[in-house]
């Protein structure tokens, strides 16, 4: 489950990127931390980011310029025994690793641990979702990551009872009482779109991202992932006064709302859902406008969606 890629030929560190070692278990593990590129004042709020289980940090630095420019920092975990650190992968090592770095973060000046965000692709979404467990993370974003280890193995004919390192993120989500935001490919080959499916079902106010590409050629939608942030309260307020994403300043986080749709519309198969008669919120408003108006009244939760 963790094969481990090559340091040998991968980009050097970025001159901006902070070196960070995580003491875990008697071991050094590496991280790496992007500091905002937008002009926001401090405490920052912070992407803590865990990768897929064949990559290391060292290739990830320029995908995260955009929410750098939000006025995010951005801390790249690694993995034990992953580039230059040290110790060995396994469930254990790598929620240690995980904690350890919520711990640095929340510890560290000029970073805000109140608006700690845990994103994760594929393996990473099960390390996000163990720590969410155990720490407060003020949003939780899933990219490409299964319902559970055993159901992934399930799909692949290998019995469930041989899984080492039984990542949960199905049972984490249930858990979970803070926002959450799921993308996936819908021709995803390596974890089937079904299991992003199965983790709305843990999370029904979660908004479902369906994307149309695989595994390893999706593009991130930040301006997805932008929306989602705003909607909670999540994006920065720049030193001018003025919110990171130019529409209007950060309120109090609206309720969570059921949300299920393609990256260019609706899901095939799905219809879209009505306010509900008597609602604040009238026919045909944006969940956008409503954002930046902040009035008293708030959009309803959406209805259920058939599949």
């Amino acid at each position: 489950m963790f094969p481990r890629p090559a340091v040998l030929g991968s980009p050097s560190r970025p001159a901006d990127a902070r070196q960070v070692w995580l003491d875990v278990a008697g071991h050094r593990v590496e991280a790496w931390l992007l500091p905002p590129l937008a002009q926001a004042p401090p405490p920052h709020p912070v992407l803590l980011y865990a990768h897929g289980n064949a990559e290391l940090i060292d290739y990830w630095p320029p995908g995260f310029d955009e929410p750098r420019r939000w006025g995010y920092a951005v801390l790249l975990v690694e993995y034990p025994g992953y580039g230059r650190s040290g110790g060995a992968p396994s469930r254990a090592s790598v929620r240690a690793t995980m904690l350890a770095a919520h711990d640095w973060v929340g510890a560290e000046p000029g970073l805000d641990p109140a608006r700690i965000v845990g994103l994760g692709r594929s393996l990473g979404g099960g390390a996000m979702a163990e720590l969410s467990r155990e720490r407060r993370l003020a949003a939780l974003i899933l990219e490409s990551t299964f319902t559970s280890v055993a159901d992934l193995a399930r799909g692949m004919l290998a019995p469930p009872f041989l899984v080492r390192d039984p990542f949960d993120p199905r049972a984490a989500l249930a858990q979970f009482d803070g926002p959450v935001l799921i993308l996936h490919g819908m021709r995803d080959e390596v974890i089937p779109v079904r299991h992003a499916r199965g983790l709305h079902e843990a999370a029904p106010t979660a908004w479902l991202e369906l994307l149309p590409c695989g595994h390893n050629d999706c593009v991130r939608p930040w301006p997805v992932v932008r929306e989602f942030l705003d909607g909670h309260g999540l994006l920065p307020v720049r030193a001018s006064g003025g919110a990171a994403s130019g529409r209007c300043r950060p309120g109090p986080s609206p309720p969570a709302w059921r949300r299920a749709r393609s990256w260019r519309g609706r899901a095939p198969g799905r219809r879209r859902a009505r306010p509900r008669r008597g609602s604040g919120s009238p026919a045909g408003s944006s969940d956008r406008s409503w954002r930046c108006s902040r009035r008293s009244s708030r959009p309803p939760p959406a209805r259920r969606r058939g599949r």
